[in-house]
């Protein structure tokens, strides 16, 4: 990974605890003097300052999602007497190719990535290029015919999708997609913020999440409860890691 030149960013004194994820920020203060308070989930404007990032989310707030998942996917498969270097991998959600970089220390046979946005594959391209061996920005859930068939010929035997399902990054309709575009029987790694298995959520993406997971569509290997990052106010934020094996394609509801 290239290093890039260090940035003043300041976290609000602010409580986002009680708030929607989508009102969480941070102000980035610029060399000219310009101060821009920007979105966590304002990706686009995130990736077009390089490093900055890498430096809000693993340094300041500790992600370890990307590290995580690989190693546990490793894991999972060599358990089930199967690799990582014999995967057709496509890493759905991409951004700027951190969990790409993390598949590439176990060798995977072919990476290919895929994110609805142009920034991402920009900062890609900058920062850590020549991990994947294809990189598509597309909205799957309305590709062109092209597209669905240079998808569909990369005949994946295995889907990551790290860090951005239930917001607004990734809708299940889009998951369902890349979901169908792995062969039967290939593996299906993804993690989900705790909240979203919890009892009491009745949204319509932790149902559908609930749905995936009860068997029917994936059996499921390895379920674990780990802390995803540190929150502004210091607290763990804990997700799901999610890993199992496709059954059959989904179908919408």
């Amino acid at each position: 990974m290239i290093q890039h030149v260090r940035h003043r960013i300041r976290l609000p004194d602010v409580n986002f605890s009680s708030q929607p994820e989508s009102d969480v920020y941070f102000v980035l203060d610029h060399a000219d003097g310009r101060s821009e308070r920007i979105r966590f989930h304002d990706y686009d404007s995130i990736y077009r300052v390089p490093g900055l990032y890498e430096q809000i989310f693993y340094e300041r707030l500790k992600c370890d999602s990307p590290r995580f998942l690989a190693q546990l996917l490793n894991q999972v498969l060599v358990q089930s007497g199967d690799d990582l270097n014999r995967q057709r991998v496509l890493d759905f959600g991409a951004g700027n190719g951190m969990m790409g970089e993390e598949l590439s220390h176990y060798g995977v046979s072919r990476l290919v990535g895929a994110d609805i946005s142009a920034a991402a594959e920009a900062a890609l391209d900058r920062d850590r290029p020549g991990f994947y061996d294809a990189y598509y920005v597309a909205d799957v859930t309305e590709p062109d015919p092209a597209l669905k068939q240079a998808l569909e010929r990369w005949q994946f035997t295995c889907l990551t999708t790290i860090a951005a399902l239930g917001y607004d990054d990734i809708p299940a309709d889009a998951f369902r997609e890349a979901f169908n575009l792995v062969v039967d029987g290939g593996w299906i790694a993804f993690n989900i913020k705790e909240t979203f298995l919890g009892e009491s959520d009745a949204s319509g993406f932790a149902l559908f999440v609930k749905h995936l997971i009860a068997g029917e569509f994936m059996q499921l290997h390895h379920l674990e409860r780990y802390r995803h990052r540190i929150s502004i106010e210091g607290n763990p934020l804990h997700y799901y890691a999610v890993i199992g094996r496709k059954l059959a394609p989904l179908r919408e509801e």
